[in-house]
């Protein structure tokens, strides 16, 4: 590992600590909010053992899930919204305690805690079983079909598994106005799909087979 890289993740990940905490907590006007902190535990906690399992195993897997910069145009579009749609819905999250709109109970907030850390879980197995996952649509040298593990149940499992983790996000943070901002996400991520397997079915070898062999793209039996 270099240390160019070990210093972009160490300045990135304090980026989004930084701005993920002032975009939840400026606009709840306070920091004694509780699901907010819950919140920062239970992302960024998994989010640092990761990286640092990668910087010693697979400093190169790494480095491309620092990679960030879509070159297609229409990829850059499904980032920009996602984008929006995070920056609207922590700010929204914080309005809503600020303001003492309604808010899911406890419960709920425990249950999805729960289930993120899951996913994060399955989030990681999926990074194990294909190593040529970047952060941006791109066929790699030397790439090939993956088809085992979650790649045998559906076609795009990390894309399955960050389903899981966002939208339980609104409700870590126990906000019914930010889960429905966090509901045009599945409407994003199919978008980036469809345009991802043109690419996919154009330049990677094989992966028209892999398609009539697992029917499905993101949900068992759905879609």
């Amino acid at each position: 590992m270099s240390k160019e890289l070990f210093i972009q993740a160490i300045t990135k990940f304090a980026l989004g600590v930084i701005l993920v905490g002032l975009l939840v907590f400026l606009p709840a006007g306070s920091i004694v909010f509780k699901n907010g902190w819950l919140f920062m535990g239970t992302l960024f906690i998994p989010i640092s053992l990761a990286g640092i399992v990668m910087m010693i195993k697979n400093p190169e897997l790494l480095k491309k899930r620092l990679n960030a910069k879509e070159e297609q145009e229409e990829q850059s579009l499904v980032v920009k919204l996602s984008g929006l749609m995070f920056i609207a819905g922590f700010i929204v999250a914080g309005l809503n305690f600020r303001f003492d709109w309604y808010m899911f109970p406890k419960g709920v907030s425990i249950g999805a805690t729960v289930i993120f850390l899951v996913a994060y879980l399955l989030f990681a197995e999926v990074l194990r079983e294909n190593t040529y996952l970047s952060r941006t649509i791109e066929v790699q040298e030397n790439q090939k079909v993956i088809d085992t593990g979650l790649y045998s149940i559906v076609r795009h499992p990390m894309y399955s598994v960050t389903l899981l983790l966002f939208l339980t996000m609104p409700l870590i943070l126990g906000s019914v106005h930010s889960f429905l901002i966090f509901l045009v996400y599945p409407f994003i991520i199919a978008k980036r799909i469809k345009n991802e397997e043109q690419l996919l079915e154009k330049e990677l070898e094989g992966y028209c087979e892999y398609k009539q062999k697992v029917k499905y793209r993101l949900i068992p039996f759905i879609w």
